[in-house]
């Protein structure tokens, strides 16, 4: 877990990566056309591009309202692990 804090945080100020607090919201929230080339931008593998986007389509089948609480939720976590 310290890793994965040590990606998310700037250790200067514990604000959470612009980077990451945006592949979450996009994942979350953006419509797949242009989710996919987001993707693409990360030169992924094509069998990673197809897994990412097959769980974005079953994330996508949620209500709004849980997936703001799916949002809420890693604000929470992420900020338990403050470095």
């Amino acid at each position: 877990c310290a890793n994965l804090a040590t990606v998310i945080f700037q250790k200067a100020n514990a604000v959470l990566c612009p980077a990451l607090a945006t592949k979450i919201t996009g994942f979350l929230f953006t419509q797949d056309p242009l989710f996919k080339l987001q993707l693409a931008n990360l030169n992924a593998p094509l069998e990673a591009i197809a897994a990412k986007m097959a769980v974005k389509r079953c994330t996508d089948k949620m209500s709004l309202g849980n997936r703001l609480l799916i949002l809420k939720i890693l604000g929470k976590i992420l900020v338990k692990f403050n470095l």
